[in-house]
Formats: structure tokens, C-alpha cells, sequence
């Protein structure tokens, strides 16, 4: 027989057992850690779109300022109406 037979099933049962449960622990803080990291990550982007959304408005607000004064081009202040002009 081999020396390897000698091997009490229950203790290599056990160690097996205890090499099982630390890998699962390493990768649940592994998973922890990238789910952590994901989150963070996620709220910078949320705080940068609501920066963005800031400066937009900003944006119109000061467009509407500088445009208040004038009519808009794209709107006629008097329409012209040639139909009614005598000939």
C-alpha cells in the first residue's frame, strides 16, 4: 500500500471542509469590497449628473437674461401680411 492510504478520511474531511469555508470568506469580501467600490462610484456619477444638471440651468438662466431684452428671432414682433398691401 501507498503511505498516502494512512490518511485519517476525517481529519482530510476536515481540512477540506476548513479550505472550503476560507475561500468562500475571501471571496465574499472580495465580492464586499468590489460591491463597495461599484456603489461609490455610482453616487460620484450621481453627483456629477446633478452638477451637470446645475451648469445646464445656469446656462438657460443666463441665455434667458441675455435674450429678454430683444424679442426672439424666431418669433416675428409684428407680422408682415403683403396679402392686404393695395396695388
Amino acid at each position: 500500500m501507498d503511505g498516502n492510504d494512512s490518511v485519517d478520511p476525517k481529519q482530510s474531511t476536515g481540512d477540506m471542509t476548513a479550505f472550503v469555508q476560507n475561500l468562500l470568506q475571501q471571496m465574499q469580501s472580495r465580492f464586499q469590497t468590489m460591491s463597495d467600490s461599484i456603489i461609490m462610484k455610482i453616487d460620484e456619477m450621481g453627483s456629477r449628473i446633478d452638477e451637470l444638471e446645475q451648469s445646464i440651468n445656469d446656462l438657460r438662466a443666463e441665455m434667458g437674461a441675455e435674450n429678454s431684452p430683444s424679442p426672439s428671432p424666431s418669433v416675428p414682433a409684428v407680422p408682415k401680411d403683403d396679402s392686404k398691401s393695395p396695388q
